[in-house]
């Protein structure tokens, strides 16, 4: 079970890395951000609202009382769960931050395909 865990861990630290910057992917493949607003949307209502996310609780289910991590499961650990507790206004702030980086990401998304929009065809 300790691989599946593991394994676990790292798509959801993957899933963190989408929520947070995944709107870049939109400058090359607008259509992703139908996939992923939802999931930047998901990242904000977890943090703000202090809901469970389902990955942590499958993968502490997965892991039961043994921690036995990998070299990569305990990096991955350290950034997804901190030793310090995550107060209320620490999440306030992370949701905020998310949102602040995708609105800026897709405005600029937003700006370049009216410019290309824009431009004469040859």
């Amino acid at each position: 079970m300790s691989f599946a865990a593991d394994a676990l861990l790292a798509a959801h630290f993957a899933f963190v890395l989408f929520v947070l910057g995944g709107g870049l992917l939109a400058f090359r493949w607008p259509r992703i951000a139908w996939l992923h607003l939802p999931c930047a949307a998901w990242g904000v209502l977890v943090e703000v609202a202090d809901l469970p996310c389902p990955l942590t609780a499958w993968e502490h289910a997965l892991r039961g009382v043994d921690s036995d991590l990998s070299f990569v499961g305990r990096l991955l650990q350290a950034v997804l769960y901190p030793d310090f507790a995550l107060s209320p206004t620490v999440r306030l702030a992370l949701g905020a931050m998310v949102l602040a980086i995708n609105s800026n990401i897709y405005c600029w998304v937003v700006i370049r395909r009216r410019r290309r929009q824009a431009l004469p065809k040859p």
